[in-house]
């Protein structure tokens, strides 16, 4: 237990070093960004004294160390600041917002995880077979695809086409009162509450993003299943396995797998922040109310204390989930404890 208490309390550390770094580079890169915040709020025919108002008022005025300061000090109380294209504090619009996008970057990673460890075992288990070829195949298409073309393919296949998809508009349709808030997430919270009505019409909306993102991320999860398993069934381990006549079904499910975990297990962590991150276009495609669709509308009107929100917001779920695969690494392999 002593060496996974100072595991964790070293893993607790570099995050917490990690995030102060983040600060103050999202802070220095949002104030030497083009473009004045106190003139684009006003608009471009602003008089020079409201403008020198609007300044002060935002504290643009004072020296850099001065506004990084008050600006640390603020989040250190919880505080992101407001957001003037909203007029809603920034704290509150992420955490109205972030429900869909872990909604949809959740289902996105579940459906890619489900194909890619089916897909990356028998990949490897039949490898150099018609069966690995095309799954090769498939990868290098799904990680070479750019994701706002397929996502207009999609639409234009399973909406405009057949007819099976739903309008690519939010997350519920027209009339459909949404389920009783208990997380945010239309799936979740419509099992809790028990509404059946908005239950099928979410999952319908939610369908075809997912599977948008999934496509794509399903791609490195699939290559890295199928290396690190190929890596293991040409293991001395395994060979000794079957001459002792081990089946071979308990070789892969408890044996390879497992310790084929550690890059899985990094792929996955890699992917999820990815969706998190990562997914603007597709929520501006399909209309999804995330923190994607959010932080474009702020770059776009240079809504600076909301843009450093939203970075500042993925850096600490990025640091977090490194933070949680770090342990799972202990918990797959006990020797890293002891690095």
């Amino acid at each position: 237990m002593t060496s996974l208490r100072r595991y964790v309390a070293r893993r607790l550390l570099l995050a917490l070093i990690t995030l102060c770094g983040v600060i103050l580079v999202v802070f220095t890169v949002t104030r030497i960004l083009p473009g004045n915040p106190a003139a684009v709020r006003l608009g471009p025919y602003a008089k020079a004294e409201l403008l020198a108002q609007m300044e002060k008022e935002m504290g643009l005025d004072k020296p850099l160390p001065v506004q990084f300061i008050d600006y640390a000090g603020n989040l250190a109380r919880g505080d992101m600041g407001k957001s003037w294209r909203t007029g809603q504090p920034v704290r509150n619009d992420l955490a109205q917002r972030l429900p869909a996008t872990l909604e949809l970057a959740i289902s996105a990673t579940l459906i890619a995880i489900a194909v890619g460890l089916i897909l990356g075992i028998f990949s490897a288990l039949y490898q150099n077979s018609w069966f690995d070829q095309i799954v090769r195949v498939l990868t290098i298409f799904g990680a070479s695809t750019a994701i706002f073309w397929l996502a207009l393919v999609f639409i234009y296949i399973f909406y405009y086409r057949l007819g099976w998809a739903t309008a690519p508009l939010d997350r519920l349709s027209v009339g459909i009162e949404p389920p009783q808030r208990i997380t945010g997430m239309f799936i979740i919270d419509s099992l809790f509450t028990g509404n059946l009505t908005a239950l099928p019409d979410a999952l319908h909306h939610l369908a075809l993003p997912a599977l948008t993102l999934a496509f794509v991320v399903n791609a490195p999860i699939t290559k890295i299943v199928r290396a690190a398993m190929l890596n293991q069934l040409h293991a001395d381990f395994t060979r000794t396995a079957k001459t002792i006549g081990v089946p071979m079904r308990e070789i892969i499910w408890r044996d390879a797998l497992r310790n084929a975990m550690i890059p899985i297990l990094t792929t996955i962590g890699i992917v999820f922040g990815y969706l998190m991150a990562g997914n603007v276009l597709v929520e501006m495609i399909f209309a999804w109310p995330g923190i994607g669709s959010y932080a474009w509308m702020a770059l776009l009107n240079k809504d600076f204390e909301a843009i450093q929100g939203f970075v500042l917001l993925i850096a600490i779920m990025y640091v977090g989930l490194n933070l949680v695969i770090d342990l799972l690494y202990s918990v797959a392999d006990p020797r890293i404890r002891l690095a």
